[in-house]
């Protein structure tokens, strides 16, 4: 007899309009990144809401410094893998650096473009105010956004730094509102103070998602990578580690090297007769 999918509250697939609706709910919604097949449908059969193809692949797939040089058919390519590996959970794609900002046609293409060759359920792009026309023409295509506001890794460079919290309260609210009234689904709140993001969401009628906003968002995301901790080096306040991968790979490793290396493996066990 097969075992129960663990924290799974429903297996019913995860919708647009489903988790928009768990604004304000007892449970939080619950938001990873994945890359690749394996690690998509592991979360997936663990009972995540939802899965981000993340542009952050660059950085801890590619190991760039930015999420900057990802191309689109990168984010394409990663995203009809993860998809196919999905059952419930809702998989939403980046829309990556310089594919959304010339021009609200061209986001729309591109959207179009990753949701139809991916099969994913919804993209997303960084921005609130600046962006609003942009998440607009997304909406009103029939093609679900959701945003994400406060520390955006593609605009870094403006930014000051992929660690630095954002703390102007009145911007961070105008850029939230904006993106809710042009029509996103949901928003990701990233590294600004607990309190703000409080308001944020007291604010906004649709779901926010926080990495480094504390506690009084709808929901939470983190890159799975750093979470898992196969990342070394980056230790945000906000990163919470749930396993060490990083030792447990490297210790196997090792021991799969030395076996070799003495004849050890493979043994008769190991071996067709």
């Amino acid at each position: 007899m097969s075992e129960p999918r663990a924290n799974s509250a429903s297996n019913s697939p995860m919708s647009v309009p489903k988790f928009a609706a768990s604004k304000g709910r007892d449970k939080k919604l619950t938001v990873l990144t994945a890359y690749e097949y394996t690690f998509a449908s592991l979360f997936d059969e663990a009972g995540v809401d939802a899965i981000l193809v993340g542009d952050s692949l660059g950085m801890v797939v590619q190991g760039k410094s930015t999420t900057m040089p990802v191309t689109l058919e990168q984010m394409i390519y990663h995203g009809e893998i993860v998809a196919r590996a999905v059952k419930r959970a809702l998989v939403i794609v980046d829309l990556p650096f310089m594919t959304y900002q010339v021009s609200p046609a061209q986001a729309v293409e591109n959207a179009g473009r990753i949701l139809k060759e991916t099969g994913a359920g919804a993209v997303k792009l960084e921005g609130g105010v600046h962006q609003a026309a942009t998440i607009r023409a997304l909406a009103q295509a029939d093609l679900p956004v959701m945003g994400h506001v406060g520390m955006r890794p593609q605009s870094v460079r403006m930014l000051g730094g992929m660690s630095r919290v954002q703390r102007d309260e009145e911007m961070l609210l105008a850029d939230a509102k904006a993106a809710e009234e042009a029509g996103a689904f949901a928003i990701v709140l990233e590294l600004m103070p607990r309190g703000v993001a409080e308001k944020i969401t007291s604010a906004l009628s649709i779901p926010t998602i926080g990495i480094g906003a504390g506690p009084g968002c709808d929901g939470q995301v983190l890159v799975s990578y750093d979470m898992l901790g196969l990342t070394k080096g980056f230790q945000p306040k906000f990163l919470k580690r749930y396993a060490d991968l990083h030792s447990v790979a490297l210790e196997a490793t090792n021991r799969y090297l030395q076996e070799v290396r003495d004849g050890q493996y493979p043994d008769a066990s190991h071996s067709h007769e």
